[in-house]
């Protein structure tokens, strides 16, 4: 499931392409037409996350809601402007213009050298792309293997391809949602409704007041601070990667109790989840070991494990103390923590 850096960058890249623009809503797919019909049109205001949840505010007080769940992912083409926060695969481009194909193409570059250079993000899962951001594509429709993308893309705006929910178009850019857990138009009421079942983000406000709220819910929790982390609403936007290196990070046991920690180690918490968060925002990976530099930071945006210490790396010895990383299920969901550094 997409974790809360991606729907931040997300929401910039719509923020850069579509906010003050009026973009046709359609829904290909048949499955979202009123509520399409209801936003199209309509200027688009403002373009946020909280958490794992995007809401886009258009005229009218309107608001499209989506919560991308396990499969949703969003499509950008067209000349998407990309925003000066983002990274893309550990550098800062400012602007680059994409042709329908996805490819970055950058001042003076062009043609086949452009689309070598720039095209596929760096890590296998896509984990960093601009262009196609949300769930691994391989769990996604986006096109057949046998498909060939000059075909589908030979002009703008491109023909949907897959079950298309939600389709947003302006002059130049095109985004495309495909499987959503939720797409839906709101109230600015029901809107603050569902905000404020969710927990603080730091990356809409790190400050003493939004830490204070998570030390406060998390603290009053008697369950596993490995359960508390994933829980929207003490803390938005922790999914599997960050939980478990966070609490590698902090040297803590998943199963002891939230409710036993000290109010400073929770800070502590807050405080490496803006930083990590941080950090995915801008980079486009969960980079979750500090310190890497040259080609170790080259190799850790090629390869997930270089990246983390111990998301995945079950059964392999701990970077640190050399003891097996472990993995077990928790909450129903796959837990990887260190027996010997997390006592």
């Amino acid at each position: 499931m997409p974790e809360g850096h991606s729907v931040h960058r997300i929401a910039r890249q719509f923020a850069a392409n579509f906010v003050g623009t009026a973009p046709e809503v359609s829904s290909p797919q048949g499955r979202f037409v009123e509520g399409a019909a209801e936003i199209d049109g309509r200027k688009m205001l403002d373009a946020r996350a909280v958490g794992k949840q995007m809401f886009l505010e258009f005229e009218g007080d309107r608001w499209l809601r989506i919560h991308l769940g396990i499969y949703g992912a969003w499509d950008f083409s067209g000349e998407v402007r990309i925003d000066p926060s983002i990274q893309i695969h550990g550098q800062t481009p400012g602007h680059s213009k994409l042709g329908q194909t996805g490819e970055h193409v950058g001042s003076g570059t062009k043609g086949s050298d452009a689309a070598a250079a720039h095209d596929a993000p760096v890590d296998s899962l896509g984990e960093d792309s601009i262009t196609s951001i949300g769930a691994p594509r391989r769990t996604r429709v986006r096109m057949a293997e046998s498909d060939k993308e000059g075909d589908l893309l030979e002009s703008f705006p491109p023909e949907p391809v897959g079950a298309v929910r939600v389709r947003l178009l302006n002059e130049t850019v095109c985004a495309d949602l495909r499987g959503p857990t939720a797409c839906e138009v709101l109230t600015p009421a029901e809107v603050n409704r569902v905000i404020q079942r969710l927990g603080p983000d730091p990356a809409n406000a790190d400050n003493a007041v939004e830490r204070e709220r998570f030390v406060e819910r998390a603290g009053k929790k008697k369950s596993a601070i490995g359960l508390v982390l994933m829980d929207q609403s003490v803390v938005a936007g922790i999914g599997n990667v960050y939980r478990a290196e966070m609490l590698f990070r902090a040297e803590l046991d998943p199963h002891t109790p939230a409710n036993t920690l000290d109010r400073t180690v929770l800070e502590e918490l807050w405080d490496d989840w803006a930083h990590l968060l941080e950090i995915g925002i801008t980079v486009g990976q969960m980079i979750t070991i500090d310190g890497l530099v040259g080609a170790a930071y080259q190799k850790a945006l090629v390869d997930r494990d270089e990246r983390h210490w111990v998301y995945k790396l079950e059964g392999t010895p701990c970077k640190r103390c050399g003891v097996n990383i472990k993995l077990e299920e928790m909450g129903n969901r796959k837990l990887y923590w260190c027996p010997g550094c997390q006592t």
